[in-house]
C-alpha cells in the first residue's frame, strides 16, 4: 500500500530523528466511564529474562509487539505489521486471563486487583525476543482502568530499549491513550518514545495507514 511504502522509505529518518530519546502517551480504559464490564482487548505473551539491546539493526527493521486479552489489540497489531512489513510478537501471560478475571465491575477480579497495585508484574510466558535486531517497535495494548495492563510494565522493565524508537498504540471502547505510554517509558528507562495513538477495535486499514504515513511525514519534516 502506498502509505505503508512511504513509511518504510522514511523509516531510517524516523529512527535518526528520534534516537536521542522521547516520551509518548497512550491509553484505553475499562473502569468508570466505560459501558463494558470487561477489558477491551485480548492476547497473550510473556518474557523470560531481560534482554540487553545493543545497537539497532541496520535497515530499520520493525517489530510489532502486543498484548491482547480479547483479540481487539491483536487485530490492530496484525494490520500494522502488514502495513510496515514488521515482525509480530505476542506478549503472552503465563496465566491466561479468564472472563471472570476481566470483569471490571468486580473490584476483586484479577484485573481490578492488578490495576489497583502499581507494583503488580504478571509473568510473561512468551519466549524472550532479541530487541537489538530492531530499530522501531510498535507496542500495542488495551487500556485497563486508564492505563496499560500491568503485564506491559513487566515487558517494559524486561528489556533494554536503548537505540530503539518505540511507537505505542492502544485499543479502547472510547477513552483516549492518556498517560499510559509515558508511564511505560518511565518504567523502561531507555529508548526513544513517540506519542501514542488510540484506535477502536474495528479501525479501518486506511485509518492505520494514514497514521503510519503521518509518522513518516513528521519524521521527514513535512
Amino acid at each position: 500500500m502506498k502509505k505503508g511504502i512511504s513509511f518504510l522509505c522514511a523509516l531510517t529518518m524516523l529512527f535518526a530523528l528520534t534516537a536521542c530519546g522521547g516520551q509518548g502517551s497512550d491509553t484505553d480504559t475499562p473502569s468508570a466511564g466505560n459501558s463494558s464490564s470487561r477489558p477491551v482487548d485480548e492476547s497473550q505473551s510473556s518474557l523470560g529474562e531481560s534482554q540487553d539491546a545493543e545497537s539497532p539493526a541496520e535497515g530499520g527493521k520493525v517489530l510489532v509487539a502486543y498484548f491482547s486479552a480479547t483479540g481487539n489489540t491483536k487485530g490492530i497489531a496484525e494490520q500494522i505489521a502488514g502495513l510496515t512489513g514488521g515482525d509480530l510478537y505476542e506478549i503472552i501471560p503465563a496465566e491466561p486471563y479468564t472472563d471472570e478475571d476481566l470483569d471490571y465491575s468486580d473490584s476483586q477480579s484479577r484485573t481490578s486487583l492488578e490495576m489497583d497495585d502499581p507494583d503488580a508484574r504478571p509473568e510473561i510466558s512468551s519466549e524472550a525476543i532479541s530487541i537489538s535486531e530492531y530499530a522501531v517497535l510498535y507496542l500495542g495494548y488495551p487500556i485497563w482502568h486508564g492505563q496499560a495492563p500491568r503485564i506491559l510494565s513487566t515487558f517494559a522493565e524486561s528489556y533494554d530499549f536503548d537505540g530503539l524508537t518505540i511507537i505505542p498504540f492502544c485499543t479502547s471502547g472510547g477513552s483516549g491513550i492518556g498517560s499510559s505510554a509515558e508511564v511505560l517509558a518511565e518504567q523502561a528507562g531507555s529508548g526513544s518514545w513517540l506519542d501514542g495513538e488510540r484506535f477502536s477495535a474495528g479501525a479501518a486499514r486506511e485509518t492505520l495507514a494514514d497514521w503510519i504515513d503521518g509518522l513518516a511525514l513528521e519524521a521527514a519534516g513535512q
